[in-house]
């Protein structure tokens, strides 16, 4: 199996930031977004988020079927860079009305990422270190995400948190 870095932290922690660094020493990068352009600020965001990594990296948009693209990705691919699995799991809940439908694309994830051709370096935010959400909607959110990065970091060869730009090693 491949080598699986699972990278969280909360919201502007630097684990994209530290992702790319990671991401860096490989040759052949792919980038596979899971954001929708649906509005002006996301698609200013996602626009600094391309100059950020600049162009040592193929980009692969796929907001909802990930292990899909993760499986087709072109022969000779050093490693794959997902940024970010809490939008995806955004992505899931507004495209997907169950959870059992959200649970079958999860699995599949985790399945491919077994399987991978390659390194994979996988983001998320850390969901679960703040107050318990006032609405139903949210706090589904949360739950997803949260399994989401339990599933994720269970299979994962390497795990950080970033606080304040500082990455933890957590395994």
């Amino acid at each position: 199996m491949n080598k699986v870095i699972y990278v969280t932290g909360g919201a502007r922690s630097g684990k994209s930031s530290y992702a790319l660094r990671l991401a860096g020493v490989y040759d052949n990068r792919v980038f596979l977004a899971t954001a929708e352009p649906f509005d002006g600020e996301m698609q200013q965001r996602i626009g600094r988020h391309r100059e950020e990594r600049g162009d040592g990296f193929r980009t692969i948009e796929e907001p909802l079927y990930v292990e899909r693209a993760l499986t087709s990705i072109p022969q000779g691919t050093g490693v794959v860079l997902l940024d970010c699995l809490t939008v995806w799991a955004g992505n899931l809940m507004h495209h997907f009305e169950t959870d059992e439908a959200i649970s079958l694309r999860v699995e599949a994830l985790m399945e491919s990422l077994k399987e991978s051709p390659c390194d994979v370096i996988l983001v998320s935010n850390e969901v679960g270190m703040g107050i318990v959400p006032e609405n139903a909607m949210a706090r589904r959110f949360r739950d997803i995400a949260g399994t989401i990065n339990q599933r994720a970091a269970s299979i994962a060869s390497e795990a950080w948190l970033l606080c304040s730009g500082i990455p933890l090693r957590l395994k």
